[in-house]
């Protein structure tokens, strides 16, 4: 199948690899090798004549070991184009949602269907052939209607409405209950009674679903599954699918050819899996442990100060449904109006913002409903205004927050300029909404919260809010302390779009980013620079909100300033008194506050890749963040349409050049392409001029080393320029609900609240599927020992909480202690005066006092419970 243009060229990429790596062509892998050279050939010149299942078979590999392969192959970092890359991250992600969601639908199945049902059924309806219509139906409603096939939440949303179709055509007796008292009576002699074909279906399909939703009930109801958003999938795209495709039932099921025929249409036209596979258990399909976990290998913390959580393990989609179920619970006390808290700051302002803003916001509605279905399809609008409106019950629910804390700390109610700024209403709305399309928008692959890439993904949002990624950027860390529901995942995900906003999208053209810098630059008086290098080595105050940033200085002051500039404390209707001539003009906050955030990125960038490249040369580290500080602070025109991490390598090669270390740039990139959230097109394509791309290599030798050779070649002479002082790396400015908190008075102990449950029951967090081992873990760290230990222990937990009541009550006398665990002293129990015998093993002691601990534990809580009873008595 393949043209006589794509083997000569792969045959020449083939050639390139043995030449390189003689080893790789030379041992039993010369079958593969041949196999990813043709793939990589046909997709670069745009001719691909074979499937990309075809290819697996015929190379005699699964897709796991292929994407692993075809990794190692591009070695040199310039045999996989990013045209190439692109393709395989369709790809990955399109299997990793199938492998989900078949087998979720394998085990659903299970729970429906009986294995050996009654001999009256015919064998006609065997549990294989259910199955296989079932799945191949699904598979042609998934390719149909939907245009983006990495959507879980929405392709299981479909698959639930195929489950539901399909009950309701099964014979009672292939049912297990509750399914088999719930379906409509349609039966005569144990098969379905079905319409002629030339009989209009969508009429009796919509009919029966609004007499008869049982079904469509449990299925939501088992899997956390939102009805109403099924419903709408069921009417919208559903329905209008059966009629489309021409589905018939016959003897209770559609006629397997007629969607065999359509399916296998739809899968040569796209030229890539071969789904119905996954009903043979096809090796191809089959995750291979080792190569999966070689690929999806990506350090997990930058950050070794950072906790590490373990959470109990979810399948894919039952993580996705707990996450919206959370998202909904939290929403449903929430209105789609502002609420009277936020009238009464509407009516303080000077200029009462309120119709602007429930403008702005049905504006946006419509805008929103449209870009939703031409990204996913025509027939899921109404979906997409589903989201949008409980994004705009989080957008008010989070601006009463905002106000609530900015009146504590300013003590007044006027937030005319702010409430009536409509980049900040406009960033506010996008950050709620991209929530969540988040929440709805976990792939099947991520793990560690770490979104992968969809066509809904950030920055997707910003296209259609029409906002600039640094107007947005304002809006998150305040967003994040004022909404305190938003879980540890969807917290990493803000703050993953903080770093892609810093590390690039804030640096495109048409930012206002290089507008605020530019007059920072021209601002009288002050130093040539966006950010004081002084303030590096000092922790940055996360004590800046919204208003700050929003309403801080967008253009400097003239010499003769007429009127005040808002100060960073100050509300914008508080006016001080007029600025003296001789004062100065005032900074950008925004700016100050970016950059700070820019260089504490920057160096954690480079301080995780010098310790996996260089960490026998710990005198160059400094070198290197001086000359990379430098460049992001004088030399910023080089960020432009470009990327942080490009400045980071370039810098890094330089300083190894100059200091005659040997460090190549192959070497840098494959340590980069380890880090966490790298992207290949990072050092695949660099621009280099306008419209014009190549390698960092290339980027380096016409662009950086021109700007900088002077700089650069400072550090060989005697006097080497100033240090750069290295940045002060706080912890995450965001707590995270489920992280292990340390106990005060500086003692290495830590509580760590109760995990996320496994599944939600009737709206409430259910801790009933967790094991008895996982409902109460107890971990001291070392094996018991001596009961000294757990003495200090107890009088460091002493010592904390006497510190944090004092304080509380103001240096009063200490109270009495709070309720703790108390072990033995000297041998006593102080509970029941009770002495261990001298002739008792240590064991035995041990096992009598944490015996006689429990006892006391529970004695404990029965006078508690009392205490509460009669308190509630009286």
């Amino acid at each position: 199948k393949v043209s006589e243009s794509v083997k000569e060229k792969a045959w020449k990429t083939y050639e390139s690899l043995s030449a390189a790596d003689g080893a790789l062509a030379g041992n039993k892998k010369k079958k593969e090798t041949w196999g990813v050279c043709i793939f990589i050939v046909a997709i670069d010149l745009d001719e691909v004549t074979f499937t990309f299942t075809e290819l697996l078979k015929s190379i005699n590999i699964s897709v796991c070991t292929f994407f692993q392969f075809l990794k190692e192959v591009d070695v040199n970092m310039d045999t996989v184009s990013t045209k190439v890359d692109s393709t395989v991250s369709r790809l990955k992600k399109k299997y990793d949602v199938l492998f989900a969601l078949y087998h979720k639908f394998e085990r659903t199945c299970g729970l429906i269907y009986l294995e050996q049902p009654s001999s009256e059924i015919s064998a006609e309806l065997s549990s294989v052939l259910v199955l296989k219509n079932y799945w191949i139906t699904f598979l042609l409603a998934k390719g149909k209607v939907l245009q983006v096939e990495d959507d879980l939440v929405i392709s299981f949303q479909l698959l639930l409405c195929v489950l539901d179709y399909f009950i309701k055509l099964s014979p009672p007796a292939m049912l297990k209950e509750p399914y088999k008292s719930s379906v409509p009576a349609v039966t005569v002699n144990g098969s379905a009674r079905t319409p002629r074909r030339g009989q209009n279906r969508s009429s009796r399909t919509a009919k029966q679903l609004d007499t008869d939703t049982k079904i469509i009930e449990i299925l939501c109801k088992e899997h956390d599954c939102n009805l109403d958003e099924v419903k709408n999938v069921y009417f919208t795209s559903f329905i209008p699918f059966l009629n489309s495709a021409g589905i018939v039932a016959s003897n209770g099921l559609p006629e397997v050819e007629v969607i065999l025929k359509q399916y296998e249409e739809l899968y040569l036209k796209n030229k890539d899996i071969d789904a119905r596979l996954f009903l043979n258990h096809d090796e191809t399909l089959q995750p291979d442990v080792t190569a999966c976990s070689q690929l999806e290998r990506t350090p997990l913390k930058n950050n070794p100060d950072e906790e590490i959580n373990i959470m109990l393990p979810q399948t894919p989609v039952r993580a996705a449904m707990n996450n919206i179920q959370q998202l909904i619970m939290v929403l449903n006390s929430a209105t789609d109006k502002p609420s009277d808290t936020l009238i009464m700051y509407f009516n303080n302002c000077t200029v009462n913002p309120k119709d602007s803003i429930l403008k702005r916001v049905e504006s946006f509605d419509h805008i929103f409903k449209k870009k939703f279905a031409e990204a996913v399809g025509q027939g899921w609008a109404e979906i997409g205004s589903q989201r949008y409106k409980l994004g705009v019950r989080l957008y008010y629910r989070v601006m009463e927050s905002m106000l609530k804390s900015e009146e504590e700390r300013l003590s007044v109610q006027n937030f005319s300029k702010l409430l009536n700024d409509n980049i900040f209403h406009t960033s506010l709305l996008a950050c709620a909404v991209e929530v969540v399309m988040a929440t709805y928008g976990r792939n099947a692959s991520q793990s560690d919260s770490t979104s992968a890439e969809t066509d809904l993904s950030f920055p997707w949002i910003l296209n259609v809010f029409d906002l600039k990624a640094f107007d947005f950027y304002k809006v998150i860390e305040s967003f994040i302390r004022a909404e305190p529901s938003l879980t540890r995942e969807m917290i990493k995900h803000l703050e993953h779009c903080e770093h892609r906003i810093m590390e690039s999208l804030a640096w495109q053209s048409g930012s206002p980013l290089f507008d605020l810098i530019k007059q920072s630059k021209e601002r009288e008086g002050q130093t040539d620079q966006p950010e004081p290098t002084s303030t590096l080595n000092t922790p940055p105050q996360h004590n800046h909100t919204a208003a700050d940033l929003y309403l801080s200085p967008v253009k400097s002051p003239k010499k003769k300033a007429s009127g005040p500039p808002l100060s960073a404390t100050s509300t914008p209707d508080v006016q001080p008194a007029v600025i003296p001539q001789t004062q100065k003009p005032q900074k950008s906050t925004s700016l100050s506050l970016f950059y700070k955030k820019v260089y504490l990125l920057a160096y954690r960038r480079l301080h995780t890749l010098f310790l996996h490249l260089l960490s026998e040369h710990p005198d160059l580290e400094p070198l290197i963040w001086t000359l990379f500080q430098h460049t992001l602070q004088n030399e910023y025109e080089l960020m432009r349409d470009r990327h942080l991490d490009q400045i980071m390598m370039c810098s890094m090669y330089g300083i190894c050049k100059v200091k005659n270390v040997d460090l190549r740039f192959k070497i840098i990139v494959s340590a980069y392409k380890e880090l966490c959230n790298t992207n290949q097109e990072t050092f695949k394509r660099v621009l280099i001029r306008e419209e014009q791309y190549d390698s960092i290599i290339v980027f380096y030798n016409l662009v950086f080393m021109q700007k900088l050779k002077t700089n650069i070649l400072q550090y060989a002479s005697s006097r080497p320029p100033t240090l750069s002082p290295i940045p002060h790396i706080p912890r995450s400015p965001y707590q995270f609900s489920n992280s292990p908190r340390r106990v005060p008075a500086g003692n290495n102990i830590y509580i760590s609240p109760l995990k996320s449950p496994y599944k939600f029951s009737d709206g409430f967090q259910s801790p009933t599927k967790m094991t008895p081992r996982s409902r109460i873990l107890v971990s001291i760290g070392e094996s018991f020992g001596t009961s000294e230990k757990f003495q200090k222990i107890n009088q460091m937990l002493c010592n904390s909480e006497g510190q944090l009541k004092r304080s509380a009550e103001g240096g009063a006398a200490a109270p009495k202690p709070l309720k703790r665990l108390r072990f033995d002293i000297e041998g006593q129990d102080e509970a029941d005066g009770s002495k261990h015998l001298p002739q008792e093993s240590k064991f035995q002691q041990k096992l009598a006092e944490m015996t006689s601990t429990r006892t006391r534990m529970q004695k404990q809580k029965l006078n508690d419970g009392n205490d509460t009873s009669a308190s509630e008595e009286k």
